[in-house]
């Protein structure tokens, strides 16, 4: 070979970047990209914390993969939890890609696009025992896992850099509620195969020992159905299956019947039945309209608002907003769900609320009505000795858990540098067998407002942060501008600042001082109304917090009023 053809000859390397999903709980979406070729997997949402002023949902910044005019492969999907296909109804459109995912996933995923509707989606069905080609770069495997929905699985991505292992969420469940098992045979094939790199879900990484299995769940909801002689009403997430499926048996059990109430869960509920994966004998349920006729004692109702989100269904019970559901006292009211980071607060508000109304609340993780789909130490500890990764790449959890992993993989013997604790956007390059972190690329949340993704940013954000914590002040002047001078104002407007009737004199105060910047103001300058704005701001915005020690949004607002309509005459 020439020195020539050296120079020209060019060579792909194998990059891993994560667009979400690191460093944070949710929005889990991660790229994988050989040359121009590339393939998404998963494409989750986030809910907003309390800072997100209006926000409803956040999901992953994909500008890098459009600016770059990437060949999206296909999108692969691991389960239909939500942050893991939550975002897609406000992506798919744009990105233009294939998706792929299990039959239930898929499932879920076409009722949020009835919800959302989408002009096409390409969607197709895997099975983990099917391979998967889209590429002679990306030839995937699958192999199923355990988790707190149905059809989940990990995915395996041949590469002609090596094996790329995610995991996706996972525990070892030696007890399924469905009686599919982990595929331990394919992990230790893979592990013996050779793996390149594991993305390792690191969720409970800081948690010691083993998850429980969800059995555990259905014995303790059997248990309070057994010692209780009033209504029960359980919140879980709408997406998990298993736990709505002990419910369910726990009534048939105790001669209860079914009300399932918020539409997310019932959507969930309709097409979990529908496509076989949830068992519900006949007449067990029964409407929301229909559960006053029937005593306490043969009532359950399913709900959402587990995590205490303010339009759920256990949310608006508890302020006594819902329509068709009121708590009654003695009512048993469970809580089978732990508090996602960043919702404590949200979920303790819920807890009493339904105190005050009387009710007996079970929410403890004592109490063992739920136990987490993630795997803790030990079971972390099992998939990397089964997968035997040259790199690991902990995801799916704050930093915390991430360097909790990271701890872990050392105690196996994996150098602390072969560990890649990562942001959004950092790029994990990988050839001829080695790895390493190689820069960053554009990647951050995008914030989905009502019916406008991405129009609300930092900010609005911040804007709204200042509305809510000082409130506003709006200055209006009118000024003639053919004349050069000002024939009336300023007049001040407040809101969430002041009380105005007890603040009359603060007021009054402003506007003398307000009228003596205007004076100062030369003739010459009225004619640029961008620099009376900027004086009144600054004056008042002064004036305010001197007095005060608050910072009001200052909003000047100039009235153009010709010399034939002078206001002062």
């Amino acid at each position: 070979m020439t020195k020539k053809n050296k120079k020209s000859k060019k060579t792909n390397k194998l990059e891993l970047i994560p667009l979400g999903g690191v460093g944070e709980i949710g929005k889990n979406m991660f790229l994988l990209k050989y040359g121009k070729e590339c393939i998404i997997m998963d494409a989750g949402l986030k809910f907003p914390d309390e800072a997100m002023l209006g926000v409803d949902i956040v999901i992953p910044d994909t500008s890098y993969l459009l600016e770059q005019n990437l060949n999206l492969l296909g999108i692969i999907l691991t389960h239909g939890h939500e942050d893991h296909i939550g975002a897609l109804p406000y992506m798919v459109e744009e990105l233009n890609a294939p998706i792929y995912g299990t039959r239930l996933t898929l499932g879920l995923l076409e009722a949020k696009f009835i919800d959302n509707p989408v002009n096409e989606a390409r969607m197709y069905e895997i099975h983990p025992d099917k391979t998967l080609e889209l590429s002679p770069n990306f030839k995937l495997d699958f192999f199923r896992t355990n988790h707190s929905i149905p059809d989940s699985v990990g995915v395996a991505v041949e590469t002609p850099e090596g094996t790329i292992v995610y995991t996706s969420d996972f525990k070892f469940d030696q007890t399924p509620v469905d009686g599919e098992i982990t595929e331990y045979y394919k992990l230790a094939e893979l592990g013996r195969k050779g793996v390149i790199a594991a993305i390792v879900d690191s969720t409970n990484a800081d948690r010691p020992g083993y998850t429980l299995s969800e059995k555990e769940v259905g014995e303790s909801i059997n248990e309070i159905f057994r010692l209780s002689q009033s209504r029960v009403i359980l919140a879980t997430f709408a997406s998990n299956i298993h736990r709505i499926q002990q419910v369910i048996d726990a009534a048939v059990r105790h001669n209860r019947k079914v009300c399932v109430v918020g539409r997310s869960i019932v959507n969930s509920v309709d097409i979990s039945s529908e496509l076989g994966y949830l068992k519900i004998p006949k007449g067990v349920l029964v409407d929301t309209d229909k559960i006053s006729d029937l005593p306490p004692e043969m009532v359950v109702m399913i709900t959402t608002g587990s995590q205490g989100e303010p339009m759920s269904a256990l949310t608006r019970i508890s302020q006594s907003e819902h329509r068709q559901v009121s708590i009654n006292p003695g009512d048993t009211v469970i809580i089978a769900a732990n508090p996602i980071p960043g919702n404590e607060k949200l979920v303790a508000r819920t807890v009493n609320n339904l105190y005050q109304l009387k009710a007996e609340v079970i929410y403890q993780p004592v109490s063992g009505v739920h136990v987490s789909g993630h795997g803790s130490e030990e079971e972390i500890k099992m998939m990397l000795n089964l997968l035997r990764p040259e790199y690991v790449v902990p995801v799916h959890g704050e930093f915390r858990q991430q360097a909790s992993c990271s701890k872990i993989a050392q105690k196996l013997g994996i150098a602390e540098e072969k560990v890649f604790l990562t942001k959004p956007g950092n790029v994990m390059e990988f050839s001829g067998g080695r790895g390493r972190m190689a820069g960053t690329v554009s990647a951050g949340r995008v914030l989905v407002d009502g019916f406008g993704v991405g129009d609300v940013g930092e900010i609005v954000i911040r804007d709204r942060q200042t509305l809510s914590e000082d409130g506003i002040v709006i200055i209006i002047l009118a000024i003639d501008p053919d004349r050069n001078r000002v024939l009336a104002g300023p007049e001040i407007i407040s809101r969430g600042f002041v009380y105005v009737r007890e603040a009359s004199d603060l007021l009054e105060g402003a506007k003398e001082s307000l009228k003596k910047t205007v004076k100062k103001i030369n003739n010459d300058q009225l004619q640029d109304w961008n620099k009376i704005k900027s004086k009144i701001r600054d004056s008042a915005s002064s004036y305010f917090y001197d007095r005060t020690g608050r910072r009001p949004m200052i909003m000047p607002i100039i009235i153009d009023v010709p010399n034939d309509n002078d206001i002062n005459k």
